[in-house]
């Protein structure tokens, strides 16, 4: 329970506001309030906070003055880093005179994000057939290659790092340098047996977190924890989840397996030395069967396991036990620091015996697929067809849920983010409704501090033809380049898929006098800081510029949407849950391909206002957002911007938004 003796909120919250330079405001304190009378109350709340509300601090202020330790979980490296380098510390010392105590604060991820001093000092369990052990990556990459400048890198960085977090090595390394000096959960050795367990950088971020009154982490460290019965955060009582509308998604992935032959192979290298003949033999035979079936595979939901891939499974799962059986009985004393190699090879196996006997068992509640990648081969995966129940039954029992997020009212209410969740999919207001076991909760919209009506215009370009599955569409790139030269470039174009932003950059490259930068020609956050730069430049992109882009100013000024961004109707995932909604009787279209893309669009469309003195249009090139009847759900979660389809008004506006911006230097 909260404090009671502590300061009124809102002192509290003013204090905060006042130390970070921000500015009250009425959607805040309303968060503020709401968070704070579900964590007395032990309920649960969904609250929708616009932009430019500072809700982090509508969440930060309750919680500190909480007194209980708080779990706070987001979506992004991005919001993680302001919370515990910004917000938290400013928050925490403008509280500190009235709370009369100074709370602590840590962040919490997951092992894999650690550097590992056994890894580093000891070596790197390797995968040759012919040679159990471990090898020194320093000593096998050449100095002057990339890797091999990486990793000395990391050696140097490990003499110097207080918390051997990742994302605190600047400038970064790569993923395959980062691997050789990383482990994860199931491959490390555990504290009480690691000649370094004492020094380890994850077990002294677990220790700081135990002493922490606020827990930032992440969504799929929480999903882990919750899910798998594997306790990795400390106890708490009070649950922030931000960013909540990615929540499903994450839970999703943390709930799915995969198995590939390349993962097999390796496996069964790891297992091979430390084995018997025949158990090692076993898997080998398992692994080249499994291999034979994958390279015809075609892309593709499996309604029912095909025979013959039902026997290979049978065979991986049943040779796995065996060598994971073995692994745990014999050792072998001719095999360098043997604890480090066998515990990689088991986590190996282990990971195959799992996903294989999940996918033979053949819950109801599961959907499989192929999938097939250019590079990477074949794939054979297996995810949850709903998490809800997961969620219900292990996120929402035992604490209060609050969960916030610029769009969680999908259509105009909470419902559809509910019922994802595993929260009552009735309207809140609605005692009498609804599963019995459904947890109850609230939903607040406290809106946003901007006018989007003033600020902003909604254009729908009905005018041009309905987008089809394949082939260019002339007149929406035709469209596009004259939105774009009115607007003086200033355009970020949010498209469905990376062919699509492809085809529009090197046709508007060859139209038009001004830069246009593409997703995956550079990295992310270099093309974000070119775009915002010069007003000049355009960027194109797809997914994670839908949701990754904060460039308030003239330098984004029409957010340009391609098309509505429904999931491909050969998604195997988002086609079962479709048809599953229409198979209990409901509308599989509307609640799932209709709120993906309603989703996507509110985020994409959040792009354009990030501050007061914004101004701009977001543009939609699809013509079902007027046309079709589920256009007006589509409009509904979207922010209230002034709605047209006049392509001339539009031309007019952005020519005079761009002459404004010109004329104050921008």
């Amino acid at each position: 329970m909260t404090d009671t003796s502590s300061p009124p909120l809102a002192d509290l919250l003013h204090a905060a506001v006042t130390a970070v330079g921000g500015t009250e405001r009425p959607g805040q304190t309303a968060m503020a309030e709401a968070v704070a009378e579900a964590i007395d109350d032990n309920s649960h709340l969904l609250v929708q906070a616009g932009t430019g509300t500072g809700k982090s601090l509508g969440y930060l202020v309750p919680a500190l003055a909480h007194g209980e330790p708080v779990v706070v979980a987001t979506a992004t490296l991005a919001l993680q880093r302001q919370l515990v380098e910004r917000d938290l510390p400013r928050t925490v010392d403008a509280l500190h005179p009235l709370l009369r105590r100074r709370p602590e604060f840590a962040m919490l991820k997951g092992r894999s994000n650690y550097l590992c001093l056994h890894r580093l000092h000891e070596g790197v369990p390797q995968d040759d057939a012919d040679e159990a052990g471990l090898f020194d990556p320093f000593e096998a990459a050449a100095p002057t290659s990339k890797l091999g400048k990486d990793l000395m890198r990391l050696r140097d960085w490990s003499d110097e790092t207080e918390t051997g977090d990742r994302d605190d090595l600047t400038p970064g390394v790569s993923d395959r340098a980062w691997s050789q000096v990383s482990v994860t959960s199931r491959e490390c050795l555990g504290a009480s047996k690691c000649a370094y367990g004492a020094e380890c950088f994850a077990e002294a971020a677990r220790e700081r977190a135990k002493l922490a009154e606020v827990i930032v982490t992440n969504h799929a460290l929480l999903a882990i924890d919750a899910i798998e019965g594997a306790p990795v955060l400390p106890g708490h009582e009070v649950l922030i989840v931000d960013e909540a509308h990615e929540l499903v998604s994450r839970v999703t992935g943390v709930a799915s397996g995969e198995l590939t032959p390349g993962q097999v192979n390796r496996a069964v290298r790891r297992a091979a030395k430390l084995v018997n003949e025949k158990a090692a033999d076993d898997l080998q035979t398992a692994s080249e069967t499994f291999e034979r079936i994958m390279e015809l595979a075609l892309p593709g939901r499996l309604e029912t396991i095909p025979e013959d891939l039902s026997y290979a499974l049978m065979a991986l799962r049943d040779a796995a036990r065996t060598v994971i059986s073995a692994l745990g009985a014999t050792r072998d004393a001719s095999v360098q620091d043997e604890d480090a190699v066998r515990k990689q090879a088991l986590g190996a196996v282990e990971n195959i015996h799992q996903v294989a006997e999940r996918i033979v068992e053949g819950s109801e509640f599961d959907v499989v697929w192929y999938e097939r990648h250019d590079r990477f081969g074949a794939s054979l995966r297996v995810a949850p067809l709903s998490v809800s129940g997961l969620l219900r039954e292990k996120l929402f029992e035992d604490r209060s849920v609050i969960l916030t997020s610029a769009t969680l009212k999908i259509g105009g209410d909470f419902n559809g983010v509910a019922a994802s969740l595993g929260l009552a999919p009735e309207s809140p207001q609605d005692p009498e409704g609804g599963e019995e076991s459904a947890p109850r909760w609230q939903g607040l919209d406290v809106g946003s501090p901007f006018d989007y009506a003033k600020q902003g215009i909604l254009y729908v370009a009905k005018h041009l033809a309905q987008p089809g599955r394949e082939g260019s569409r002339s007149d929406m790139l035709d469209e596009l380049a004259e939105l774009v030269e009115a607007a003086g470039g200033r355009t970020l174009g949010l498209f469905s898929s990376m062919r699509g932003a492809q085809a529009a950059a090197e046709e508007l490259r060859g139209r038009l006098d001004m830069p246009i930068l593409l997703q995956g020609e550079e990295t992310l956050g270099e093309l974000i800081r070119t775009f915002a730069a010069d007003a000049r430049t355009c960027l194109f992109g797809t997914l994670s510029l839908w949701q990754g882009v904060d460039v308030p100013g003239p330098s984004c000024q029409l957010v340009v949407m391609d098309r509505v961004p429904f999931p491909r109707p050969d998604d195997p995932l988002m086609s079962a849950r479709q048809k599953a909604v229409e198979e209990a009787g409901g509308n599989g279209f509307m609640a799932v391909a209709a709120t993906h893309a309603a989703l996507l669009m509110a985020q994409g469309a959040g792009r354009l206002v990030r501050a007061s003195g914004d101004r701009g249009i977001v543009a939609v090139l699809d013509p079902r957002v007027e046309r079709a009847r589920y256009g007006s759900f589509l409009r509904k979660t979207m922010p209230d911007f002034w709605y047209t389809t006049d392509r001339n008004q539009v031309r007019r506006s952005l020519a005079a938004i761009d002459a404004a911006a010109k004329a104050e230097g921008a």
